[in-house]
């Protein structure tokens, strides 16, 4: 790890939508920090996804890209908004996103999934089958579909078209990701899901093999392989049978949405994407709220930005080796939450909504 005195340099690209507002109470956060993070934070800013459209022509910049590469970690809003939809595929704002965990290698996306004692209620399901919910949803991130080549739409003559993406995977890029699930339920509860779909595609054989192998390094954590539609029903009737998921781009993606209504809303629930530590231990990553844009709420103050606080948080624990003031953090979003502060998005029926500010700072009168 980088000593102590040496700065660490956070690039924040508030992107789209609430992305702007979310990150701005969020740096709010980082500035009360300031003090019990052991080390400095230099922050810089750059534009992402609609908003570097609408400047540059492209969703990421090259410059953006380097000046990813050269910091410790990112601090990503959110992109996309329906002004951008008619974009082409490789100009739409989500491209942005895409190459910058490609570009910085980023494969493995942790998506925790917790449900709050005093938030069960707002779950879709009954309380007794969310409430204590502790699942980490475990994904490969820059490879399988949405990365595969060949993909295009071609005329096949006589009015017919036929559209077509690959999905494919290399023997290490299964392996890091899953070593990687296996490592992270070492320091949980010693159980890993694979998930895949191996009973009718190549890649999903393919990853069974490959999860088994590497298990195998693992006699300390348990293995069980799941198919990616069982999963989804399992998530939706015994979620808490669950401790790592760990699978591909495309059911990661799906599985990760799915697991994050459990908790009663997506505002609440942070990710982390990660790179391979270097010999120093430091490695590239990039850390955002599993939220949306969701350009309908955007400018009215309503957005919830816990997620985005919370994505803070993973960037003290992953990223600046700062697991006490991670857990402060974490601790005064709870300690909000318990004290019946709630945004529009997790207010329940009776309870007053505050707006995203009021909500921050709740959580910076819980740090005190």
């Amino acid at each position: 790890m980088a000593a102590a005195s040496e700065p660490f340099r956070l690039l924040v690209l508030p992107g789209d939508g609430i992305g702007p507002e979310v990150i701005e109470q969020t740096l709010r956060v980082v500035s009360a920090l300031s003090g019990g993070m052991g080390r400095p934070v230099h922050l810089s800013e750059a534009l992402v996804g609609g908003a570097a459209i609408d400047a540059h022509g492209v969703p990421v910049t090259d410059e953006t890209v380097a000046r990813a590469l050269k910091s410790d970690a990112v601090l990503f809003g959110a992109v996309g908004g329906a002004k951008w939809d008619d974009q082409p595929i490789a100009l739409r704002p989500e491209s942005g996103l895409l190459r910058l965990r490609k570009e910085l290698d980023l494969f493995a996306n942790l998506r925790p999934a917790i449900c709050y004692p005093e938030l069960a209620d707002a779950s879709s399901l009954k309380r007794e089958l969310v409430e204590g919910l502790d699942l980490l949803v475990i994904r490969e991130l820059t490879a399988g579909v949405y990365f595969g080549e060949p993909r295009g739409v071609e005329d096949l003559g006589n009015g017919v078209t036929r559209a077509y993406d690959t999905q494919a995977y290399t023997s290490v890029e299964v392996e890091r990701v899953v070593r990687a699930a296996f490592e992270i339920a070492r320091g949980r509860n010693r159980r890993v899901c694979s998930v895949d779909k191996a009973n009718v595609m190549q890649t999903g054989g393919f990853w069974r093999g490959i999860a088994t192998r590497v298990g195998a390094d693992y006699p300390d954590v348990e293995l069980t392989h799941m198919y990616a539609d069982n999963c989804a029903m399992q998530i939706m009737r015994r979620p808490k049978q669950f401790d790592v998921i760990v699978t591909d781009n495309l059911f990661g993606d799906i599985l990760s949405d799915a697991a994050a209504m459990l908790t009663g809303s997506l505002g609440l629930l942070p990710s982390a994407s990660l790179g391979a530590s270097d010999a120093q231990g430091r490695r590239k990553a990039l850390y955002e709220p599993v939220h949306g844009s969701a350009p309908d709420i955007a400018g009215k103050g309503l957005a919830n930005p816990l997620a985005t606080i919370l994505s803070f948080a993973m960037c003290l624990r992953w990223s600046m080796d700062a697991p006490a003031a991670a857990d402060r953090l974490e601790a005064a979003v709870r300690s909000a939450l318990a004290a019946g502060v709630r945004t529009a998005d997790i207010a329940g029926p009776g309870e007053t909504a505050v707006s995203t500010a009021e909500m921050t700072d709740a959580v910076l009168a819980a740090l005190g």
